[in-house]
């Protein structure tokens, strides 16, 4: 999903163009900047001289059942409102409350709401592929095409994308 016609060529970023460059091997970016993994609540490690007891072990699993199932209520909430979702057999097109996600094969790209410029849409005029692109803010475009079973599912799509970018795209 790149958009450089020559692949073998590689952007090279200097200190001038990305503020993050670090010139010298071994010095490190700063400590504010680095991220950390939250650590996970449903799988805290254990050492076997502080386990609990064997009568604490079912309530210590039940109160990890319930914080996976809370986990999993957050996750089911999150899809409320429309999703447009299309797919053919090497890539799909997910629109939702996240955002916009493509795939194509083992490749996936992700555009959170926040830094989509314009979203637009292309049924092709004699066969059956759709083409959605996504225009960045920073004046990049990726694009996706999907190909429909039918002529007539290819009409209907244009309308269902329609009502989901209504919906969470927010004009500025």
């Amino acid at each position: 999903m790149e958009q450089s016609i020559d692949s073998n060529k590689k952007p090279e970023f200097a200190a001038g163009t990305d503020p993050a460059f670090i010139p010298l091997p071994g010095l490190a970016a700063p400590v504010a900047t680095r991220k950390t993994e939250p650590e996970s609540e449903a799988a805290p490690e254990t050492d076997p001289e502080t386990a609990p007891e064997l009568d604490e072990a079912p309530e210590a699993a039940a109160e990890a059942t319930d914080a996976v199932a809370g986990a999993e209520g957050e996750a089911e909430g999150a899809e409320d409102g429309p999703v447009f979702e299309i797919s053919d057999r090497r890539g799909s097109i997910r629109v939702a409350r996240e955002g916009v996600r493509f795939t194509l094969d083992d490749q996936e790209a992700d555009f959170d709401w926040s830094e989509i410029g314009a979203v637009e849409m292309n049924p092709a005029r004699f066969g059956r592929r759709f083409t959605v692109t996504v225009h960045l803010s920073s004046r990049r475009w990726f694009n996706a095409e999907v190909e429909a079973a039918s002529r007539a599912q290819l009409k209907e799509w244009p309308a269902e994308l329609d009502t989901v970018l209504d919906a969470y795209f927010e004009e500025s």
